[in-house]
């Protein structure tokens, strides 16, 4: 069986490569001139299933007005006239219930969970290194407040078995000992030690060079013009480097996956949030982090890999364009001053943006659609890297005739109608 999988970041070559594990002869297509080079490249860097949340939940309208409002805020709202976007901010409100965020968490964990497993053994199996670490995620909490604010959020895992430590201030330093020279910024800290970390790009290009060893083929270059149907099925994939053609096809298009789908009569509430990361390289092993540390107050991950630091946060809701705005990057330079003044170097940091996308329930769409031969692989908003293992694994086994290991009802674009 032949199949084309349309995008070239980290979850079109993890689906790739799932494929070609199990037998099928794959294409990749993709615009860029290489794997990883969008959303992929410079990513927060956490493989965090514990940290598997929906943005959308109980008192997040009331945050998201003290965010825009907050010059170091996480959130950004540009206006557009855009029916698209304002649909997207609907819906994403209607999820802002304590049921929703709770049964929208649960399938987020589940995916998350699983797509780590499938690391780990990807890793056994094959040796692939990416400047991984597995020493977990600290969540760190400046007030009180936000203490509190996690029970749910600790239910749930407690719920689905994920462990967790809460820890006061002592054991935050414990955990991260280069954030005893700041104790007191903090009063405490929820720890996931089962989260890992990594470079996505790093890990997409090398996983790139064992899926062609499998015998996959990359297109670069290849921009995507239309998908054609004909009597229900996907006949061909037009691009301006000619047509491509396949038994069956996979849409992994990220936050452009909505736009070609449309005309298909495909209509997914996939809207990109604009994130962005500046890249430091490391002064101090023992001043820096170890793992990751996500700075619950303005929601910036900072996140070990190799001998950099990776700085990453913020959520630009607006248009599709990647601008590198030197107000953006208030919080990050904010966050690694107050956590690790010592840890980096920000007079020598590279400065990246690109587009999350984002499904309004924060879950990704993956599955079949009412086209016999199409396949969707999207969505995965924040959480790309952490779920991309996962996800491509379902998509490879529905695809080749075999049933999933999780549940995947709940995951199909049909959710939403």
């Amino acid at each position: 069986m032949k199949v084309l999988v349309m995008g070239a970041g980290v979850i079109g070559v993890t689906t790739a490569y799932y494929l070609a594990k199990a037998g099928c002869e794959v294409v990749v297509i993709d615009r860029q001139p290489g794997p990883a080079l969008e959303t992929s490249f410079a990513n927060a860097g956490e493989v965090s299933p514990g940290y598997a949340s929906p943005w959308a939940g109980p008192g997040v309208p009331l945050k998201a007005v003290r965010w825009i409002l907050d010059k170091y805020g996480p959130l950004v709202v540009r206006p557009q006239a855009d029916l698209r976007m304002w649909r997207w901010i609907l819906q994403m409100l209607r999820n802002c219930t304590a049921e929703r965020y709770a049964v929208n968490k649960a399938r987020m964990v589940l995916v998350a969970e699983y797509s780590r497993d499938c690391l780990r053994a990807l890793r056994a199996e094959t040796g692939i290194a990416y400047d991984e670490r597995s020493q977990g995620t600290l969540q760190l909490f400046r007030k009180q407040s936000q203490i509190d604010g996690a029970s749910g959020d600790i239910e749930v895992l407690r719920e689905y078995g994920v462990p967790f430590e809460v820890l006061d201030r002592d054991g935050c330093v414990r955990a991260e000992p280069g954030l005893a020279p700041v104790r007191d910024i903090f009063v405490g800290g929820l720890r996931l030690p089962d989260d890992e970390t990594g470079d996505c790009h790093l890990f997409t290009q090398r996983l790139e060079q064992l899926a062609a060893a499998l015998g996959v083929q990359f297109v670069y270059g290849a921009s995507i013009a239309s998908i054609d149907v004909s009597a229900g099925r996907v006949s061909q994939v037009t691009t301006d480097r000619g047509i491509f053609t396949a038994d069956k096809f996979v849409v992994a298009l990220g936050s452009f996956s909505p736009l070609l789908l449309k005309p298909l009569g495909i209509d997914i509430p996939v809207y990109p949030v604009k994130g962005y990361s500046i890249t430091v390289p490391m002064i101090d092993d023992a001043l820096a982090p170890q793992s990751t540390v996500m700075d619950e107050t303005y929601k910036v991950a900072i996140t070990r890999l190799g001998d950099r630091i990776r700085i990453g946060g913020t959520a630009e809701v607006g248009d599709y364009k990647v601008r590198l705005l030197p107000d953006r990057r208030g919080a990050l330079d904010r966050s690694l001053r107050d956590l690790f003044p010592r840890g980096g170097d920000l007079s020598c940091s590279t400065f990246w943006s690109g587009l999350r996308p984002m499904t309004p329930d924060g879950t990704p769409i993956i599955g079949a659609t009412h086209l016999a031969n199409l396949h969707l692989n999207t969505g995965h908003g924040t959480l790309g890297w952490t779920m991309a293992c996962g996800a491509a694994r379902v998509v490879a086994d529905q695809l080749t005739g075999r049933k999933p290991d999780i549940a995947t009802d709940d995951l199909s674009y049909k959710r939403y109608h």
